[in-house]
């Protein structure tokens, strides 16, 4: 299978992460504007690549013939579906700047564990997931 376009997601994804935690250390409450506008857009790139592999990847791995790869696709794909309501949440609560304005301390709490649980599944993914994709 050819991942090439959810290795590429997931780099863009890792990117806007990044951003997101320069401008929390250079100061939430100034940045909250910036802040929000990213995390819109953030979660429309999210949202896409998970539309993405539940609609492509994860019947794909069910269908390969091979009952390990198939079991790992579902673990991931049952895994993620709490991850992704964890994000919602985040993203539900933060898009409002005047919310990440008025409280900076619970953005970053926030913040830091969805995206770190986030990037912390990227690079299970890229690590695990993705190379049994490859050989299907």
């Amino acid at each position: 299978m050819d991942i090439r376009r959810y290795h590429h997601d997931h780099g863009e994804i890792a990117t806007q992460i990044d951003a997101l935690r320069t401008l929390s250390r250079a100061g939430v409450a100034e940045n909250a504007e910036e802040i929000s506008s990213r995390i819109v857009a953030f979660a429309s790139r999210v949202k896409f690549h998970l539309a993405a592999e539940d609609q492509v990847l994860y019947p794909t791995l069910a269908r390969a013939g091979d009952p390990d790869v198939a079991a790992m696709g579902a673990h991931y794909q049952q895994e993620m579906q709490g991850i992704a309501e964890v994000f919602a949440d985040f993203v539900g609560r933060w898009r409002v700047p005047s919310r990440v304005k008025a409280d900076p301390e619970g953005f970053r709490a926030g913040a830091n564990t969805v995206l770190r649980a986030l990037f912390e599944r990227l690079q299970r993914e890229n690590r695990e997931l993705y190379p049994a994709a490859e050989r299907v």
